[in-house]
């Protein structure tokens, strides 16, 4: 599908979605492919689209409450065989689907043609099961999902990386640093790896301790693991958990972001570092927090071209 198709169907879902007195309405998802994770439970919701931007020509979809978590398939006409597991942020408590989704269809699929599969996880909530970790559960079965319908996207299964962005960024950061698998094995599709082959971490959430943490991030999270302590805190702090396993990461966040502290980013490179992981640093002094792609401007514009060139250079055989 190309950037023009693709793009014009969801111009017309986002003019749908404006009133005539302007004010946002509820809004629907993309008209892609769109693939379930999960067989989900009798009343179990694939979540609350909302427009957030009066403007059409600037979506600012979100979707909250998601119980039936799913993927949107961002597919090019001409695959190159890379395949990225995307998981945008939104503070846990929501996830932006625009900023951090289709806003990448330019750069990654059309231009690069890299396939993008977006994933609508669950946010951590202590209804869910597994609590705190429902996200990182919905991403490690969403790496098993694109690898089982690699070949129906032109996908090489050993070239499936994961790019998460601020909260979304901690999801990416634990399904790279996780040592195991978080659930239990439920059918044919869980015979396939979790692990991704590379991660791209954009202004990401990695610290959950007071000084450096995001607060939002942090305090949803504990609440969804039912416990604030040093153990839980530290098991949910990605940096602590990089080591020889952990593939490749790009690393990228500007340093006067007043959301998400450029902290985050220089903890897990130097956890790295240590366990020497391949680890490619972006640092930039200006930028803020949440640029993505449409708010990126000067040098840090640049930064999509920087991510590609590095996903081409990598050597991801066995």
């Amino acid at each position: 599908m190309s950037w023009w198709r693709t793009g014009a169907c969801i111009a017309m879902l986002w003019g749908a979605v404006v009133g005539a007195a302007g004010a946002a309405a509820p809004a629907q998802d993309d008209d892609v492919p769109l693939l379930s994770l999960w067989t989900s439970a009798p009343g179990a919701t694939p979540g609350r689209i909302t427009e957030r931007s009066l403007d059409p020509r600037v979506p600012d979809r979100i979707i909250e409450d998601v119980r039936a978590p799913y993927i949107a398939v961002l597919a090019p006409a001409r695959p190159n065989g890379v395949a990225l597991l995307v998981t945008p942020g939104g503070g846990y408590a929501r996830i932006v689907l625009d900023k951090e989704g289709t806003a990448l269809l330019p750069a990654f699929v059309e231009a690069a043609g890299i396939t993008l599969f977006v994933l609508r996880y669950r946010l951590p909530d202590a209804t869910h099961a597994e609590g705190a970790d429902a996200p990182l559960v919905d991403a490690q079965r969403a790496m098993r999902t694109i690898r089982a319908h690699a070949s129906d996207y032109g996908v090489d299964p050993g070239r499936v990386g994961v790019m998460g962005f601020s909260a979304g960024g901690h999801v990416a950061a634990r399904l790279a640093t996780a040592r195991d698998a978080a659930y239990m094995p439920r059918d044919a599709i869980d015979a396939h790896a979790w692990r991704p082959d590379f991660a791209l971490l954009i202004y990401p959430v990695i610290s959950l301790e007071a000084d450096i943490a995001h607060a939002g991030s942090r305090a949803r999270l504990l609440a969804a693991a039912g416990d604030a302590g040093i153990a839980t805190r530290e098991r949910l702090s990605p940096a602590l958990h990089v080591s020889a396993r952990t593939p490749p990461l790009f690393l990228l966040h500007a340093q006067d972001d007043d959301v998400v502290p450029v902290g985050n980013t220089l903890a897990i490179h130097a956890a790295a570092l240590a366990a020497r992981v391949p680890a490619s640093l972006h640092i930039f002094p200006t930028g803020g927090h949440g640029f993505g792609v449409r708010d990126a401007h000067g040098p840090l514009a640049r930064w999509p071209r920087l991510a590609i060139d590095w996903i081409d250079a990598l050597d991801t055989s066995p």
